[in-house]
């Protein structure tokens, strides 16, 4: 699933998606190319949300195996059923195909992030993945896009 952020940031759109994959008994991997977006969205899960701690470690420790949300920029030892991915992180066709689900989250306004999300998509579905667009840019999420695989 690709969302294309007009009006939210990136955490936040992280913070509404990790419930839902809570809510499906997933482990997810937070991808991210620097560790600065890490260390952000992990200040920020401390406090977000108000109404309950995500359980959640960055990527070096001596449990990341057990994490339920792992926060870093390797592949995910955390036995992750889902993955998202932030500035600019990159997944494999194969890896992708393994997971749940794949939540690319990119600013619309930046240039860069857009073409680095349009390749992304051209090779996750020219490999057979499928795929979803999603724009924020209405006010609320629509989407705009799919691929389905096969």
């Amino acid at each position: 699933m690709f969302y294309h952020l007009t009006r939210s940031d990136a955490d936040a759109t992280v913070l509404t998606l990790l419930p839902r994959a809570a809510a499906a008994g997933w482990r997810v991997m937070i991808r991210a190319q620097g560790r600065a977006p890490l260390e952000r969205l992990d200040a920020r899960l401390w406090v977000d949300p108000e109404d309950g701690f995500v359980p959640h470690g960055i990527e070096g420790g001596p449990h990341d195996a057990d994490q339920p949300v792992l926060l870093g920029q390797g592949r995910a030892v955390n036995g992750a059923h889902a993955l998202v991915l932030i500035d600019g992180a990159d997944v494999t066709p194969d890896e992708a195909q393994g997971l749940e689900r794949v939540w690319t989250i990119f600013d619309g306004g930046d240039l860069q992030a857009v073409a680095q999300a349009r390749a992304l998509w051209t090779r996750l579905t020219g490999a057979g993945v499928s795929a979803q667009y999603w724009s924020e840019e209405s006010g609320r999420w629509e989407k705009k896009a799919e691929k389905l695989s096969g």
